[in-house]
């Protein structure tokens, strides 16, 4: 798995290539609470890489979500989820609890 940040003037970007599984996730927990501990808590996630996403990588969306909500800071928006990502999400329950965009652009305009 691949993750790359980048830093907007109102947000960061983070996208994700891979897989995101029990051994992947905590990658992805680092990299958010990274940008989290920085501070800056409106984040977006690029999905448009990701092949398969896990219970575990699941619960790491949901702890950064609840971190950035903290106190009306920011929130986790997601962009870009392919179909089978897109129905885990929905499967969960998780699609009421983030804003889902179909392009990167439209998610940064969002903040």
């Amino acid at each position: 798995m691949e993750i790359s940040s980048t830093q907007f003037k109102h947000c960061d970007l983070v996208k994700i290539v891979g897989r995101v599984d029990s051994s992947t996730a905590p990658q992805m927990a680092e990299a958010l609470n990274a940008i989290m501990d920085a501070g800056r808590y409106k984040i977006i996630i690029d999905f448009s890489g990701v092949e398969f996403i896990s219970s575990a990588g699941l619960r790491v969306l949901v702890n950064a979500q609840k971190t950035c909500r903290r106190y009306n800071r920011g929130e986790v928006v997601l962009a870009k989820i392919p179909q089978n990502i897109y129905a885990a999400l929905d499967l969960a329950g998780f699609t009421t609890l983030f804003q889902i965009f179909d392009e990167v652009i439209t998610a940064v305009g969002y903040f």
